[in-house]
């Protein structure tokens, strides 16, 4: 599988940790939008497109976003989920999500990181606006 287009939109906001969205188009024919470059504290790496796990209300059936205290349908009390310690903060943010797709092997994950981090720095040189694309050829 090739990677054929590879499309970058920087974020505006230099202090935080979020840089820039990316779309990645393989061999002109699947499209995987919402590819986040974060500045992590080893340096930038990618983060696939995710969604928040749901948990489902006990008296009605409605599903929740996890850790919610009462329910969105009708408004009783949901089961609470024990809180892990500060040091399991990060895990636990994790946890509450769930890729939509992601690469399966070590070897494709670190190309398609290095495509898209290479599209991201050319597009930061550009010095574009946040509406700023750029499309890396194969």
């Amino acid at each position: 599988m090739e990677i054929t287009e590879v499309r970058v939109f920087l974020k505006d906001s230099p202090d935080k940790k979020l840089k820039a969205y990316v779309t990645v188009t393989f061999d002109n024919a699947f499209v995987v939008r919402n590819i986040k470059v974060i500045e992590g504290t080893s340096g930038l790496f990618i983060a696939m497109p995710s969604r928040k796990i749901k948990q489902t209300c006990p008296k009605c059936g409605f599903k929740n976003e996890l850790r919610s205290k009462y329910c969105n349908q009708c408004a009783s009390q949901l089961p609470l989920a024990p809180r892990p310690a500060t040091a399991e903060a990060s895990i636990s943010a994790q946890l509450e999500h769930r890729d939509i797709a992601h690469p399966i092997t070590q070897s494709f994950r670190e190309y398609l990181q290095k495509r898209i981090l290479e599209a991201y720095e050319q597009e930061k040189a550009k010095g574009s606006s946040f509406f700023g694309q750029t499309t890396v050829p194969d």
